[in-house]
């Protein structure tokens, strides 16, 4: 059984402050269905990276890049575009030191 958008957002949250990061919800969607976007700030360095919530063909939950690119003002373009396509979704952002993403399920990131 799968949670609830707004309570898997809020663990994820919770995992990030008790890492030592920070998070935010920057777009709030549907509480119970909504589709997640994570961008993941990389203060060391500068970088970001981008998440978006994928099913594999399983039924499993994995974490896939939808851009490759690292500049924050380009992946901010693409949180953009799918909002716009997609007013459910959630957009939370993540600031670590070390660019951890605190994501548990399984990450794609080539």
């Amino acid at each position: 059984m799968k949670f609830s958008t707004d309570i898997w957002v809020a663990a994820l949250i919770r995992r990030v402050e008790l890492g030592g990061g920070f998070a935010v919800v920057v777009h709030k969607g549907d509480a119970r269905a909504g589709s997640v976007l994570v961008k993941v700030l990389n203060r060391s360095d500068g970088q970001a990276r981008l998440f978006a919530e994928a099913t594999r063909a399983d039924g499993e939950t994995v974490w896939m890049r939808p851009s490759r690119s690292v500049v924050e003002t380009e992946l901010d373009g693409y949180v953009e575009r799918a909002r716009r396509i997609d007013p459910d979704l959630w957009v939370v952002e993540i600031e670590d030191r070390n660019g951890r993403h605190f994501l548990t399920e399984d990450v794609e990131e080539d």
